[in-house]
């Protein structure tokens, strides 16, 4: 499947970080720790995510060619007093407006750095598309609110991991374990989205290679249910015998896949 348009990315960051903006004002516990980043407290999270937004607005705006890092970013680590929910909103709402005026003003072909395969306005515009969906659902579940995620946007993601996977793993030195053994396979199969969508992937693993592909077919293990628990289960938010989810087959074929094939 092609990625989704530009406007459509940009659509959607401006609609996560106003879900995110949603979280801070809704009276959580801004110091409460986030149960799928346990190492974070939900302040710490969106001021993550704050960070990351504002650091790819100052690439898309500079046009640069050489990395930005969020240190050099003006006001990238947010507001100076923590716990103030109001001043958090502030600097979340601004940052996301900002970067979304940036990326339309620019399109989605500008040359620009990033860490990725390819170095364009629009490569930032599908990455921070799916960190926001991806750590707004990390903060939803904290603050014990709905997360919903549209079915083009989930599937999108999934590609979109799965291509960073293949990509980071091997530059990491981490792709050794999956390379070595007989042949193994993991099918996703989502049970909520029509055939138009195509929303089946099948990744193979092994000595004959690492690699990934869209489609309807047998594996050594099936991990079932709807769209959006795939995509949170294969980013680790969620467990595979999560209610909604199924495993068919090797339980032990998923779990290997899932604790080595992550980019994060």
């Amino acid at each position: 499947m092609k990625p989704l348009a530009h406007d459509r990315y940009c659509d959607e960051i401006a609609h996560r970080v106003n879900r995110l903006r949603d979280v801070v004002t809704s009276g959580a516990d801004l110091s409460a720790t986030v149960p799928t980043c346990p190492e974070w407290s939900l302040e710490q999270l969106l001021r993550h995510v704050g960070a990351g937004v504002s650091r790819a607005d100052a690439l898309v705006r500079a046009r640069s060619r050489e990395n930005i890092p969020a240190s050099e970013v003006p006001g990238a680590a947010g507001p100076r007093e923590w716990g103030d929910a109001p001043a958090l909103d502030k600097w979340l709402g601004e940052a996301g407006e900002s970067f979304v005026a940036a990326l339309r003003e620019a399109g989605p072909d500008v040359p620009v750095w990033t860490w990725m395969g390819l170095r364009t306005t629009g490569v930032w515009a599908r990455r921070m598309t799916h960190e926001t969906v991806v750590h707004h659902a990390d903060a939803a579940l904290a603050a014990g609110l709905s997360c919903e995620i549209a079915p083009e946007v989930a599937a999108d993601g999934l590609d979109e991991l799965l291509e960073l996977t293949l990509l980071v793993l091997p530059l990491r030195g981490r792709d050794g374990a999956l390379r070595e053994g007989s042949a193994r396979s993991v099918h996703l199969h989502a049970t909520d989205t029509g055939a138009a969508l195509d929303a089946e992937w099948l990744m193979e693993f092994g000595a004959g290679g690492l690699g990934w592909r869209r489609g309807h077919e047998k594996a050594a293990v099936a991990l079932r249910g709807p769209l959006t628990a795939l995509l949170l289960a294969s980013y680790r938010r969620l467990p595979p015998d999560a209610p909604g989810l199924e495993v068919l087959g090797d339980r032990e074929v998923l779990d290997f896949w899932l604790q080595r094939a992550t980019f994060g």
